[in-house]
């Protein structure tokens, strides 16, 4: 819960002094109303905030002049005056009337929970793709708050013969902005023309992608460090990564992945970053698999889950197939384990990244799944195709191979339909060198191999 006593003073991003900080929250009849105060806590938090405590509003509806309404909004300027409070920050989205109405009768800054979302983002985005997509967003929110923001400035003053009205301060700022958000559409359009590029080029490779997904905080990284041991920055706070990272994985049956990381998500994720993060969502859109993480210690992962699929909703990903893998098991002391649906496969894992546990039954789903949908074929090869036989065995699952008494090899394996498709473009193969062995190979349905 959020502390209501004054604490000491922190250090923010970057070694600064944290800004003492109240929260403002307006109570509903929501059963997660508490879970969403909590969040604002974390959030705060995350930004380097130094929380002071808590202003608690019930209305019917929100003021349309200060949304928590006047008497309240009074109660919280005196609260900053007799606490030294520098920022409030406000659990809603504010119009930005009110949030200008709430800064002066308030007397410091006020932010609401879109500007601090932002916030957060511009620390933590280190890509050049990242920093485009939170400057985008930011100025996006920022346009509609430039409602009278420059009306104690005069007309701007023209030299000999350009006297006239001119253009205000405002217009000015609005025509800046209109041409930086163009010049950063252009660019993040670029961006995105690349990673289409490259996602073709990664198509013509019969490796398929999985993208890890979930709630902010869940442990997507340190599973991803825990698969890969790529060492990317991973802590116990919100949005610690937002930049994408793809790396190879093996798996059993010589088949490998792409294994991709990608933003957190969280209650009433703001559309602007939606919108601005679109092309590096669309790795979650084309992925073949999404392993969905949750927090398993924590008594509302139940929510969590229903939140991540309104966001993978919202982006057009819900059909996209998940396996999902139930975190933090040390926490809860449940053992590692595996879960199947009537049909034998495999839709949720228990494990937990920070030590290992579980983790082969992780690897070992993986695997069952991209082995799901293969054949076994029989591949005849002369003498002479020593490097067809040499690529077979360096990018399918070989199960046997014999001899005849000509020198011929017969190699069986086990491939998908890209697999073959890939063996195909060969220049050495021939239609008639290959034969299907049997049916759909069936995982066992006993346990993870």
């Amino acid at each position: 819960m959020i502390s209501t006593s004054p604490g000491p003073v922190q250090a923010g991003p970057e070694g600064k002094r944290s800004e003492r900080t109240l929260l403002v929250h307006q109570r509903s009849t929501r059963l997660d109303d508490l879970e969403d105060l909590n969040e604002l806590e974390l959030l705060a938090v995350s930004a380097g905030a130094d929380v002071q405590g808590t202003v608690l509003s019930s209305r019917q509806r929100p003021d349309p002049a200060t949304y928590i309404g006047k008497g309240k909004a009074e109660e919280l300027a005196e609260r900053v005056k007799a606490e030294d409070i520098e920022l409030v920050l406000v659990n809603h989205d504010l119009s930005p009337a009110q949030e200008r109405n709430l800064e002066k009768i308030a007397g410091c800054r006020v932010l609401d929970r879109t500007g601090l979302i932002l916030d957060i983002f511009a620390q933590r985005a280190r890509s050049h793709e990242g920093k485009l997509q939170v400057e985008l967003a930011q100025l996006e929110h920022l346009s509609t708050r430039l409602v009278r923001g420059w009306t104690h400035l005069e007309r701007q003053k023209g030299g000999i013969g350009l006297r006239g009205p001119g253009e205000t301060q405002l217009e000015t700022d609005r025509r800046l902005l209109r041409e930086r958000i163009k010049y950063l559409n252009k660019r993040l359009q670029r961006v995105t023309n690349q990673r289409q590029i490259r996602r073709r080029s990664r198509n013509k490779i019969p490796i398929p992608t999985v993208s890890l997904v979930g709630y902010t905080n869940a442990g997507k990284s340190s599973l991803f460090n825990c698969i890969t041991g790529a060492g990317i920055y991973a802590a116990d706070q919100l949005f610690a990564t937002l930049d994408p990272t793809m790396r190879r994985v093996d798996l059993p049956g010589n088949s490998e992945i792409i294994l991709a990381d990608t933003v957190g998500f969280i209650r009433h994720l703001p559309h602007d970053l939606v919108e601005a993060f679109k092309s590096t969502l669309e790795e979650v859109q084309e992925a073949n698999l999404l392993l969905h993480v949750v927090d398993a210690a924590n008594p509302d992962y139940q929510d969590h889950e229903h939140r991540v699929h309104e966001v993978l909703t919202e982006i057009e990903a819900e059909d996209v197939p998940e396996i999902r893998v139930y975190n933090k098991i040390d926490l809860t002391g449940q053992p590692a384990r595996v879960e199947r649906d009537e049909a034998g496969r495999i839709f949720r894992v228990w494990m937990s990244a920070h030590t290992g546990e579980g983790l082969e039954l992780l690897i070992g789903a993986l695997g069952e799944y991209f082995r799901g949908d293969r054949r076994r074929y029989c591949l005849h090869l002369p003498p002479s195709a020593g490097r067809l036989r040499a690529f077979v065995y360096q990018t399918l699952d070989v199960v046997s191979e014999d001899t005849t008494a000509d020198g011929h090899w017969l190699i069986e394996f086990n491939a998908d339909e890209r697999g073959v498709n890939t063996l195909r473009k060969q220049a050495d193969f021939q239609e008639q060198q290959l034969e299907v062995a049997q049916e759909p190979i069936l995982a066992p349905t006993g346990s993870c191999p």
